[in-house]
C-alpha cells in the first residue's frame, strides 16, 4: 500500500470535489487522472522538487510522484535565492517544479492525459510506461525540518509512515458532502501534507489559501462554508485580533485545529470566546512523526476553560493525549523514566514515527524517537510541552524552562509577544533575558514577573523590539534571537 491508495479509495467512494484553489476545483477522479499524467513526466527522476505556494497543482504533483515511485520534496519557496539553491543542490538530477511550471500540471497534453486514465476501481493505468507500484517502505516524501535551533534536516517519510497516521486516526469517507477544510499552512509544512491526505481520505473538500491574511481567512470561511481549519499560533493571534466584536460570525466552522508552536494562553482564551460554536483541537507533532502524535480535543478545551479545579484548568496549556498507536515516555538525560508530573525529555514511539534523516536512523533499540522537547505527563496522560531541550536556561545550576516565564510575561497588559532566552554570564552561567513585543517600563515588568515567579526566574533584563524573528509558520527562531542578544550583551 502507498499513499496513492488514499486517492484511489476516494474515487471509488464517489466523485466528490476533492480540492479547490484559485477559483478552480478538481474532483477526486480528475485529480487521479492528472496525477497519472504527471507520473509519466516524473518517471526516472531521483526526486521531484516542489517550490511553489499552495496551488491546485500541489496534490497533482504529490500523487504523481507517488505513482511514479519518486520521492516528493516540497521546499520553502520563501527562502532566499542562495538558501533555496543550496537545498536544490542536495538533489542532483531532480525535476524542479517552479511556480511557473504549476499550471502545466493541470492541463497536460491530450496524449498524456489519455495514456494516464483511471479505471472503474480508480487504479491508474499508463499502458506499462511506469515502473511497478512502489513498496510501502519506499520513500514518499522528503520534508525539511524548520531549522529553528539548527540547520534544516531532510526527514524521511515513507509511505508506511504516512499511511499509519491516516489509517490509525481517521474513518474513511466519514465527512459529510458539505464539509470543507481550509488549508492556509504552506505545502512544505508537515501539516500541509497531512491535511491533504486526511481530508481526501475522509471525503472532505480541501480549500487552499495561496497566502494568508486574517481578513481574507475569515472571508473565505464564510464564502466557502468552511467546516474545518488548521492554523499555526501566529495566524490564530492575527485572526483573533481582526475579529470585529465578540463573535467571529463563522457559523459553519465546526472545528479549528492549531499547533506547530506554543500558543499564548491569552490568545487561546480569547479565541475560545470569539468562536463560541467551534470545537478547538490542539495538535502536537513533528516533521519526523508524520504529523500529530497527541491531540487536545474540543471537550478537553471547554472542560478546562470552565473548571475551577486548577489541575483540570491547567490542561488548557497541554497538547492533550496520545493518538491511537502512539506511546510517550518522559526520560532523564541519562535515559531513566521519570514519574508522572516530573519534567524530562519527551520520547515517542509508533508506526507513524520516522526518525530518519537521509541514511541516518536516530531511533533507539526499542524504536523510540527523541523529540528533543522537554515536557511532562500528568496523572491523566496529558502531555505538557515546556520547550525545546536546547532552549533550557541553566542559571546558577538550576534548569529553567523559558515557557514558564513567557506565560507570566504574556499576562502583563502591555506585552503582546514574549521570548525568554539565556545569554552567557561569568557568575551565573546564564542570564535571563526577556525579549518582548509591546510597551511598558522594563523595571516594572521585572517587578511584575518577580511577584509571580521565584527571584531566580525573574528576567535579569527586559528588551523591547518591534517583532520577534519567526519562521513563516510562526515558530520562534531562538537561534537568531540568541545570536542577536549575545552580540548586544557582549
Amino acid at each position: 500500500m502507498t499513499i496513492t491508495m488514499i486517492l484511489e479509495m476516494a474515487v471509488s467512494a464517489g466523485d466528490r470535489t476533492a480540492v479547490t484553489s484559485g477559483g478552480r476545483s478538481l474532483t477526486a477522479a480528475r485529480l487521479l487522472e492528472l496525477a497519472g499524467a504527471a507520473a509519466l513526466r516524473f518517471r526516472g527522476r531521483p526526486a521531484v522538487l516542489y517550490t511553489g505556494a499552495n496551488h491546485l497543482a500541489y496534490p497533482v504533483a504529490l500523487f504523481g510522484a507517488a505513482i511514479a515511485g519518486v520521492p516528493f520534496v516540497p521546499l520553502n519557496y520563501r527562502l532566499g535565492e542562495r538558501q533555496l539553491t543550496e537545498l536544490k543542490a542536495r538533489h542532483p538530477g531532480a525535476l524542479v517544479l517552479d511556480p511557473g511550471d504549476l499550471d502545466a500540471l493541470l492541463d497536460p497534453p491530450d496524449d498524456a492525459a489519455s495514456a494516464a486514465g483511471a479505471g472503474a476501481s480508480g487504479d491508474v493505468s499508463v499502458a506499462g510506461e511506469l515502473p511497478p507500484p512502489p513498496d510501502p517502505d519506499d520513500v514518499a516524501v522528503l520534508l525539511y525540518t524548520s531549522g529553528t535551533t539548527a540547520a534544516p534536516k531532510s526527514a524521511v517519510l515513507r509511505h508506511r509512515h504516512l499511511l499509519a497516521y491516516v489509517l490509525n486516526t481517521l474513518e474513511f469517507a466519514s465527512a459529510a458532502e458539505t464539509d470543507a477544510a481550509l488549508v492556509a499552512v504552506p505545502p512544505y509544512h508537515i501539516a500541509g501534507l497531512a491535511n491533504l491526505l486526511t481530508n481526501i481520505y475522509t471525503g472532505r473538500r480541501v480549500v487552499y489559501m495561496e497566502s494568508f491574511d486574517a481578513a481574507g481567512w475569515l472571508e473565505t470561511v464564510r464564502r466557502e462554508g468552511i467546516t474545518h481549519a488548521l492554523l499555526v499560533p501566529t495566524m490564530l493571534a492575527r485572526i483573533v485580533a481582526a475579529v470585529d466584536g465578540d463573535d467571529a460570525r463563522t457559523p459553519t466552522l465546526a472545528t479549528l485545529a492549531y499547533g506547530g508552536a506554543r500558543t499564548p494562553r491569552p490568545v487561546l482564551e480569547k479565541a475560545l470566546r470569539v468562536f463560541p460554536g467551534t470545537g478547538f483541537v490542539n495538535a502536537y507533532g513533528l516533521t519526523e512523526t508524520a504529523s500529530s502524535v497527541a491531540v487536545l480535543g474540543p471537550n478537553d478545551h471547554r472542560k478546562a476553560l470552565a473548571s475551577d479545579d486548577p489541575q483540570v484548568r491547567a490542561r488548557l496549556g497541554s497538547v492533550g493525549r496520545a493518538l491511537p498507536g502512539v506511546e510517550f515516555q518522559i526520560r532523564t538525560e541519562k535515559g531513566e523514566l521519570v514519574p508522572a508530573g516530573e519534567t524530562g525529555l519527551v520520547w515517542v514511539r509508533g508506526d507513524q514515527i520516522s526518525g530518519e534523516y537521509g541514511e541516518r536512523t536516530v531511533l533507539d533499540a526499542g524504536g523510540w524517537f527523541a523529540t528533543r522537547d522537554r515536557g511532562r505527563l500528568d496523572a491523566g496522560g496529558y502531555l505538557f510541552i515546556e520547550g525545546r531541550a536546547d532552549d533550557t536556561i541553566i542559571r546558577g545550576g538550576e534548569n529553567i524552562a523559558p515557557a514558564e516565564i513567557e506565560d507570566v510575561l504574556l499576562d502583563h497588559p502591555g506585552v503582546t509577544e514574549a521570548a525568554v532566552i539565556g545569554v552567557p554570564d561569568p557568575e551565573w552561567g546564564q542570564r535571563i533575558v526577556a525579549v518582548l513585543v509591546g510597551r511598558g517600563d522594563p523595571e516594572e515588568i521585572r517587578a511584575w514577573a518577580r511577584e509571580r515567579l521565584r527571584s531566580s526566574k525573574t528576567p535579569d533584563a527586559v528588551v523591547f523590539r518591534d517583532a520577534l524573528p519567526k519562521t513563516e509558520t510562526g515558530k520562534l527562531l531562538r537561534r537568531v534571537l540568541l545570536a542577536e542578544m549575545e552580540s548586544a550583551h557582549a
